[in-house]
């Protein structure tokens, strides 16, 4: 949760407000590839790609 609020921080001192779409689809990305390696649901996870 710390890197989150320092990532948050960061957004708003900087007025980097591009890099939020970026950031929320790598952890989309990283969220199908954990929740499709280990679920029954990996088959049809791998086919969107």
């Amino acid at each position: 949760m710390e890197l989150l609020k320092d990532l948050w921080q960061y957004l708003k001192e900087n007025k980097k407000w591009w890099l939020a779409p970026v950031i929320l689809v790598l952890l989309l990305i990283g969220v199908l590839l954990v929740v499709g390696g280990s679920s029954a649901i990996a088959p049809f996870i791998y086919t969107l790609f």
